[in-house]
């Protein structure tokens, strides 16, 4: 579901070192909200955000050296309109890009107004992408699912099962082998496109990995820099059963590749059975490897049945 709202100072916080921006105008009202319908109705963080020549209600205007130029280069009655119907149409931040300085009759209107206005030396278009890409994360569809996402082999992999299956030692077996942690236990799954799922770590888990009679590792601290992630593409489910659930509720070789629905993206899935002496590291290292080749057009279970054929009618010839 999308959030119920997005705030200013949030997203003046989270950028303040990418951006170096200042905030100069609209304190009084620093956790002011965006639009909740705006929210609903747009189709894109682009439709939040954008130059002042693409004015809308409730969007993230931009300011950079033309449109200040825009907001300057008239006599007062014709800059007071400007400045006036950017206000009235209720934008919940203003940003003036682009090293110019802020038009001193749009600072008092912003003051006035309550509205949030920023300041920074970098370039416009930057900004949009900084802003854009901030808000597609905030406003995307989102899920949390138990499990352990990796980064194996370049691909992130969500290793499912049922509590007691060892789910978070075998994520301690494939870091010790030089894959990457993304989270264990809980994990925040993001749609931000139309076919893309991106999986990040509640911030009161990063780093984390509880293990059963050991409890919880910093894998940073302990593997070093490398052995982590921020985020990863959702792309294979593993999932982990017991031998008597595989031989009873799944197919040994399934004809067709598994596919489960994570915020409605079918997600590619395999089924590994648990059991004493099998090298589950092992077993699923070679489950990303042929997800990787189906992925590159190479299905080995479509061709060993072309092979069988051929070999078939072969043998009806002779």
């Amino acid at each position: 579901m999308k959030p119920v709202s997005i705030s200013a100072d949030r997203l003046f916080e989270e950028h303040r070192e990418a951006l170096r921006w200042q905030w100069i105008a609209g304190h009084a009202h620093p956790e002011r909200r965006f639009d909740e319908a705006a929210l609903r109705d747009a189709q894109s963080a682009a439709d939040l955000v954008g130059y002042l020549n693409y004015i809308h209600p409730y969007r993230v205007q931009i300011v950079g050296t033309r449109e200040v130029a825009y907001l300057t280069q008239a006599s007062d009655d014709v800059l007071e309109r400007r400045v006036s119907r950017i206000v009235t149409l209720e934008p919940p931040v203003i940003i003036v890009a682009d090293q110019c300085v802020a038009p001193p009759k749009l600072v008092a209107m912003c003051d006035r107004a309550d509205i949030p206005l920023f300041t920074t030396a970098a370039s416009a278009g930057y900004v949009i992408d900084v802003v854009r890409a901030h808000l597609a994360q905030m406003c995307a569809n989102r899920t949390t699912r138990h499990g352990v996402f990796m980064d194996i082999l370049g691909l992130g992999v969500l290793l499912t099962g049922e509590s007691g299956l060892g789910k978070s030692e075998l994520g301690l077996e494939l870091i010790s082998r030089g894959h990457g942690l993304v989270a264990d236990d809980a994990v925040d799954f993001f749609r931000i496109a139309q076919d893309t799922i991106v999986g990040r770590c509640p911030e009161l888990l990063a780093n984390l990995l509880e293990v059963r009679g050991i409890g919880l590792l910093d894998i940073k601290a302990i593997f070093g820099e490398t052995a982590v992630r921020r985020k990863m593409r959702l792309k294979l489910i593993v999932h982990l059963v017991r031998r008597e659930t595989l031989e009873r509720e799944f197919e040994r070789l399934p004809y067709e590749p598994l596919f489960e629905e994570v915020l409605d993206v079918p997600t590619r899935k395999v089924i590994i059975a648990v059991d004493a002496g099998r090298n589950l590291a092992v077993l699923v290292e070679a489950a990303v490897r042929n997800t990787i080749l189906q992925l590159r057009g190479i299905d080995t279970y479509q061709e060993f049945v072309a092979r069988h054929q051929r070999a078939m009618e072969r043998g009806h010839e002779d």
